[in-house]
């Protein structure tokens, strides 16, 4: 990292959600000026509160939608940006099944709005939010950045042509730094208690509904196919904790601080430009396996029922994270234990998420 006492400024979009409020948190530590800019539809400004109280400093925030180009201009004019990173999107697979234009339109059309508006400011060095979604059913374990991508929902649809977009925008304008990092399961919370995973209404994934049945805002957990050919018929997945996550864009920003957009790309197979970089632990835990550790350390039982498959599941996925390794020199460091511990500190300390009542 550099040693300088205060780095580049960032523009954090979507960063006052889940991975983006832990986020700031890790840009602030590693010296970084931050801006957030979040429309606030699935996140809360209780989030940025909170961490401006952690890092002792109030965080400059912006409400807009990615979409607003006018409102991107004001920001971008008030400010000398190195760069952007880009966590603005809607992420609920199963809403995006029912409202595909809705996530089109926030998460593509509002990535191109963006693009658009740091072109004119000629901010050209991107972090992107993306998932290892795109990766659909793998043929091979760990996944690697070279395996064939496909999608099973919009969701991941919109991931994935970002990505396109992202790559063709590389091809032509060579002065574009564009990494994306492919998330895998993002869990755990800040050591604090302060800040963490807030759903709306029942959780879509599966450690906050964990954490709700063992503080008893749920009732039981729905394990969805035990027949799978893993451990224990479960399916696995490869959970990465949040705060290791954060430091991994705060890696991915000092890379594109220290090399040049020739040298950044000279050593992959890559279109010029654009990076991919999974961010995982290269570590596949069961269902049963994540629950068990939970239980064990929130000193709570969890009880649970298993159902059929959902259409569009997979047995297993996990990351290689070898390509993070060697080119950001980041690894994920935190235990499944140390994810459960931290998701029980903050639901124990928060059990109606970042609303008072």
């Amino acid at each position: 990292m550099s040693e300088n006492f205060m780095k580049n400024k960032i523009l954090v979009t979507g960063g006052a959600g889940y991975i983006g409020s832990h986020t700031c948190i890790a840009l602030h530590e590693a010296g970084y000026d931050i801006v957030v800019y979040d429309n606030l539809s699935n996140s809360s400004r209780e989030a940025i509160n909170r961490v401006s109280t952690l890092i002792g400093e109030t965080i400059e925030f912006v409400e807009g939608d990615i979409r607003d180009n006018e409102l991107l201009r004001e920001v971008f004019a008030l400010h000398e940006f190195f760069g952007v990173i880009h966590f603005a999107g809607l992420k609920a697979v199963g809403e995006s099944v029912v409202k595909p234009l809705l996530y089109y339109n926030n998460n593509v059309s509002g990535t191109i709005t963006l693009l658009e508006v740091m072109s004119e400011y000629n901010v050209k060095n991107l972090v992107f939010s993306s998932s290892a979604t795109v990766y659909g059913d793998p043929d091979t374990l760990p996944i690697e950045e070279s395996s064939k991508r496909s999608c099973a929902n919009p969701y991941g649809q919109s991931k994935l042509a970002v990505e396109y977009i992202l790559e063709d925008l590389a091809v032509s304008d060579d002065s574009w730094n564009l990494i994306s990092l492919r998330y895998f399961n993002p869990v755990g919370a800040h050591a604090s208690g302060q800040i963490g995973e807030d759903p709306n209404d029942i959780p879509n994934n599966l450690m906050p509904y964990v954490s709700q049945v063992a503080i008893g805002k749920l009732e039981k957990l729905s394990i969805f196919g035990n027949d799978y050919s893993t451990i224990d018929g479960t399916g696995v997945r490869d959970f990465i904790h949040v705060t290791d996550l954060a430091q991994g864009h705060v890696a991915a920003l000092d890379y594109l601080e220290q090399q040049t957009s020739s040298e950044i790309y000279s050593n992959t197979a890559s279109p010029i430009g654009f990076l991919p970089i999974n961010l995982g632990t290269g570590k596949g835990t069961s269902v049963l396996e994540l629950i068990s550790t939970f239980s064990d350390v929130s000193g709570q039982a969890i009880p649970y029922q298993f159902a059929s498959r959902r259409a569009g599941d997979i047995a297993s996925c996990y990351a290689s994270s070898e390509k993070a390794k060697n080119l950001l020199g980041w690894q994920a460091e935190l235990s499944i234990a140390d994810m459960c511990k931290d998701t029980w500190h903050w639901q124990s300390m928060n059990p109606n998420g970042y609303t008072m009542s």
